[in-house]
């Protein structure tokens, strides 16, 4: 294959995982815990919102580390959506890029 046309080809490639990677990263991906709280998490893993149900009322310190534990799960689940989504819209460009050192994301 002729050296130009392999170029063009890595550049277009490189502009198309850098739509994804833009894509991805502007994604708000949401996680709920106990129905009480809901997060919204974008794609580059910063929290954009976090929802607390007007019906949750806190009555002791046990629902202050119980609302606690719904905020942490509900973050940890939007990670998990953040990663398995980046690692399924990535993996065409790992796969192919597989040769060229790997490991790029």
């Amino acid at each position: 294959m002729n050296q130009q046309v392999m170029m063009r080809r890595l550049m277009k490639m490189k502009q198309e995982m850098e739509a994804t990677q833009e894509e991805i990263q502007e994604t708000p991906f949401e996680a709920s815990a106990g129905g009480i709280v809901t997060v919204t998490v974008m794609g580059t893993k910063e929290i954009a919102k976090i929802e607390i149900d007007d019906s949750f009322e806190v009555e002791s310190k046990e629902d202050l580390e119980m609302l606690s534990d719904m905020i942490i799960a509900a973050c940890n689940q939007a990670y998990k959506s953040v990663e398995k989504t980046t690692e399924e819209k990535m993996a065409k460009y790992q796969a192919l890029l597989g040769g060229f050192g790997g490991g790029l994301f």
